[in-house]
């Protein structure tokens, strides 16, 4: 592996299926984000962003200094085409810094519509050379979101071979697709649900039996232990112990997977991975290995079992397929807080939890920490033993001032 001259540090880029997930981005790090809007993404289990929203979330997030890229990621047919011109006008005008695409005729529709945009080729195009990424670099895109099937070794050489000035991206963690880089058609098949479409029904997350045709209702598991099998539920990705090789290799942004993940998931980990970066970059030594408080948090939001893709091995030599259907989820968000003076924490439930538990923590670029839930009141101040009901406002005694919108929770 070649060794860049000096250390770049790269863009966190975190996902926003709605403005609640948009604002725990920011606020927890991100140095830009990536959304869509009614139309035309990759996600329509997400909320995502009306034009209006889409105009409030980008003059949000450049006030903070963070950039918005939307995803018209979708392979569109013939009778979308004649709808596509305005939706772009739309979005360009509601100051977006760069749309997100697959398709090269939506490519040349927005350097006819929207020429002060850049273009990013989304990971839908599969793009697995140096040869290709020139290609779509010399049709005006600015960045190539690279295929998730890459090794470390591929992306390097793939670095060496584009111009300096021309981007690439990568995925550090999150949902994997057991297709390539997304192009899909179990769901089209089974469901009539259009993967490439953002309307994928992950039929690879099923369980799956074998039935012989003259043999109706008996079931044959194609076994790997005794819960049976998910031939096709990849791990999730996680390279929060890699991002050293990452930053070296040159990569220009580091992307986090969850568009239809919650405000909590994408808080967590978009911490987690901002604290990772920020400490390599504060020491680069050849051994550094984020502190142990950072790696635990990717633990600390609902995941399948993690994997490192395909960037140090094949991912059959890791068995990158997740044995088990459901998510693993030992943490309960309890309440988010609204305000503190040092006396009395103020906030709002998510779930239930009782006076006297002990709750951690989570504001930004801090290591979490526990309070203990003391003299807990409702809104009115009468006294409660239990914080029962969603959404209600409370107050306990804290000598700790808590800034607004940190996180309690606690483990299962």
């Amino acid at each position: 592996m070649s060794k860049i001259d000096c250390l770049r540090a790269p863009e966190l880029l975190a996902p926003a299926g709605d403005m609640e997930c948009l604002k725990a981005a920011i606020r927890f790090g991100a140095d830009a984000v990536y959304l869509a809007g009614t139309e035309f993404g990759m996600r329509t289990a997400s909320k995502n962003f009306s034009a209006t929203q889409l105009q409030t979330a980008a003059y949000f997030a450049h006030e903070k200094g963070v950039k918005v890229y939307l995803t018209c990621n979708t392979v569109p047919r013939n009778d979308e085409i004649v709808r596509l011109p305005e939706f772009i006008k739309k979005a360009s005008i509601s100051g977006i810094d760069a749309f997100i695409v697959t398709d090269i005729g939506i490519m040349n529709l927005i350097k006819k519509y929207a020429p002060e945009c850049e273009v990013h080729i989304s990971t839908q195009a599969g793009i697995t050379n140096y040869a290709a990424a020139n290609a779509f670099f010399e049709l005006g895109a600015s960045r190539a979101v690279l295929a998730r099937e890459l090794s470390i070794n591929e992306i390097v050489n793939i670095r060496e071979n584009i111009p300096q000035d021309k981007e690439i991206e990568c995925f550090v963690h999150g949902a994997m697709c057991m297709s390539f880089s997304g192009r899909c058609l179990l769901s089209n098949y089974l469901t009539g649900r259009d993967s490439n479409r953002g309307d994928c029904a992950q039929p690879c997350r099923w369980k799956y039996n074998i039935v012989e045709q003259t043999r109706p209702g008996e079931y044959f598991p194609i076994t790997e232990d005794e819960n049976g099998t998910y031939i096709f539920n990849a791990k999730d990705m996680c390279l929060i112990n890699h991002l050293p090789v990452l930053i070296r290799a040159g990569v220009s942004s580091l992307k986090i997977e969850g568009r239809a993940k919650s405000s909590y998931y994408v808080a967590v980990i978009t911490n987690a991975y901002r604290c990772a970066i920020d400490a390599f970059l504060d020491n680069p030594s050849d051994g550094f290995v984020p502190e142990s408080w950072i790696t635990d948090e990717v633990n600390k939001v609902s995941h399948r079992e993690y994997c490192t893709g395909f960037y140090f091995s094949n991912p059959k030599e890791s068995a990158n397929i997740f044995n088990e259907g459901c998510y693993i989820r030992d943490w309960d968000v309890c309440a988010v807080v609204i305000s503190s003076n040092g006396e009395y924490v103020t906030a709002e439930q998510r779930n239930r939890f009782f006076e006297g538990d002990e709750l951690e923590v989570l504001e930004p670029h801090v290591k979490p920490y526990k309070v203990l839930v003391e003299n807990l009141c409702d809104e009115n101040s009468e006294h409660i033993e239990a914080a029962p009901h969603p959404k209600m406002k409370l107050k306990f005694k804290c000598s700790r001032r808590i800034p607004p919108d940190s996180i309690l929770r606690k483990q299962k």
